[in-house]
């Protein structure tokens, strides 16, 4: 069994064939998604989703692109969200200063927003970091600091310093398709120093379809050449490499039902 723990279901490239996306997944040994939310508006879409289909899941949270234009998600509204049974992880959040879509200010009030809706739930939070691993560590040690929290560095591609900090703060940390690309060659170094009980994989479909996928939208199933590609790359079978990663899933995300 795989798991794709990071995929938007309800975005161009994916929607238009939902219904098959969501069957090539199961058939390619996909037993799990987590469909992620980034912005409020997209909010019933990901959680009917995930009611509708026993096995996806969803989250709620504010991309740090979208922070500008959510002032007003605070900590509240995402635990009221969060309530809901089919939500099981807080975000899509965190820190982008590569595209500065939003004030970098804003973005930091928005994570730590998303941390403490994390903190009082206990679901996981997903962050995401570009161009910002100086803050994101800040942020995460000092509101560590004021109480645990369980969450995943997404699409990790920082450096391998980075990882190291973010493991020892407990955190997971998830590969997309990038970790296939032939100039990934620091991050298949990092990739193979991951713990096995801290790892995840994904694919952020529709995007970053790994090899050979690439120049196609992305979409759930493709987490299996992920799968294979970081087997070999660790060493271990893709059967073991799959039953860590679902493990690991499974472990973090506690709300979440594991199929029979």
């Amino acid at each position: 069994m795989l798991v794709d723990s990071h995929c938007h279901l309800n975005y161009k490239g994916i929607v238009e064939d939902q219904a098959g996306v969501i069957a090539r997944a199961r058939d390619a040994g996909v037993c799990t998604m987590l469909g992620i939310s980034t912005r409020a508006g997209e909010w019933d879409a990901v959680i009917g989703l995930a009611d509708a289909h026993p096995d996806i899941w969803a989250s709620v949270g504010i991309h740090p692109h979208e922070a500008d234009s959510h002032v007003d998600i605070d900590a509240a509204r995402l635990i009221d969200a969060a309530a809901h049974p089919r939500v099981i992880a807080i975000g899509e959040t965190g820190l982008d200063y590569y595209y500065n879509k939003s004030d970098h200010a804003q973005q930091q009030a928005s994570f730590r927003a998303h941390i403490a809706a994390a903190r009082d739930t206990q679901l996981p939070i997903v962050i995401h970091t570009r161009d910002a691993e100086a803050d994101t560590l800040d942020i995460l040690r000092d509101e560590i600091g004021q109480g645990a929290f369980p969450g995943i560095i997404h699409c990790f591609t920082a450096s391998q310093s980075f990882a190291e900090q973010a493991l020892a703060l407990g955190f997971y940390i998830s590969l997309s398709g990038i970790v296939t690309f032939k100039n990934a060659l620091d991050l298949q170094a990092s990739a193979r120093l991951i713990p096995d009980e801290r790892l995840l994989i994904e694919t952020d479909s529709p995007f970053l379809a790994p090899v050979p996928m690439r120049g196609r939208p992305c979409e759930p199933a493709f987490v299996a050449h992920t799968a294979a590609f970081l087997a070999k790359l660790r060493g271990v079978s893709t059967d073991e490499l799959a039953n860590t990663t679902t493990d690991n899933f499974f472990n973090l995300a506690t709300k979440a039902v594991r199929p029979a």
